[in-house]
């Protein structure tokens, strides 16, 4: 698979525009934020859903601990997703070298977040013109659908250009440089943070109470590594240590 069919661009495209247009309120948010949900999307279309999965895997640890507090962000894990996912299937490339692409596109797609804020901005003299009139349609078309359609006329144009006509040059140049100290270089990096994305989860949801769970989860995976354990495996013995705090904590509030 040298480069995306048109078709292939165009879908890829539509979900990006559909995940940053938030039409379906916290739904969508959702989906901005959890580049599985891209990868998945583009595993799908590109018929490569496994391998799509093992790169994302890698891309998502570094924005677990990205949160939407308000205002623009340093990143967007929806576009990055799209394009290092693309990239990655197109050029074969490693999770940890995919990692490395997705971070400036990333904040690349921070900017295009940022300019469709600016595009609203013209929509707010309705919104004041609606609200003045006590117009319930007009707030709805002015506050839901006209962002909507600016985040669709902004995103599928600028996603499909990146997919159709970047991602098979970046994949390109990726593989003419493979074996080199620049590719080298991008994969230690990319293995690096998602260190940082682990780091940066454990700072905004992490109690030091609980951090006992982490680092034996840690250690049963290196420990356990030459058993082959799948990760269905883990997510039962997680699931099994989660009941048992909590039914140990009951008992001692009981008491």
């Amino acid at each position: 698979m040298s480069t995306l069919t048109v078709g292939e661009a165009l879908i890829i495209a539509i979900w990006v525009a559909l995940v940053e247009s938030r039409i379906l309120g916290y739904a969508t948010l959702t989906l901005r934020f959890s580049p599985l949900m891209t990868g998945l999307v583009v595993g799908l279309v590109t018929g490569h859903v496994g391998e799509a999965m093992i790169i994302t895997a890698a891309i998502q640890l570094i924005y677990m601990g990205v949160v939407a507090p308000g205002g623009t962000l340093p990143a967007e894990p929806a576009i990055a997703a799209a394009v290092a996912v693309s990239v990655a299937i197109l050029g074969h490339l490693t999770p940890q070298q995919a990692v490395a692409i997705a971070v400036p596109v990333g904040l690349l797609g921070s900017y295009a977040y940022q300019f469709r804020f600016f595009l609203n901005t013209f929509a707010t003299r309705l919104m004041d013109k609606y609200a003045s009139e006590a117009n319930d349609t007009g707030l709805f078309f002015s506050i839901i659908v006209i962002p909507a359609i600016i985040s669709f006329v902004l995103f599928i144009p600028l996603i499909f250009i990146a997919l159709y006509y970047g991602a098979p040059q970046i994949a390109h140049f990726v593989n003419a440089i493979s074996g080199g100290k620049v590719l080298h270089i991008l994969t230690v990096v990319g293995g690096g943070l998602a260190a940082l994305g682990i780091a940066v989860i454990m700072h905004v949801i992490g109690k030091k109470s609980l951090l006992v769970f982490f680092f034996l989860a840690y250690f049963m995976s290196v420990s356990l590594a030459t058993l082959k354990i799948s990760t269905v495996t883990f997510a039962i013995f997680g699931a099994i240590f989660a009941g048992l705090y909590v039914l140990f904590t009951s008992k001692k509030a009981e008491q």
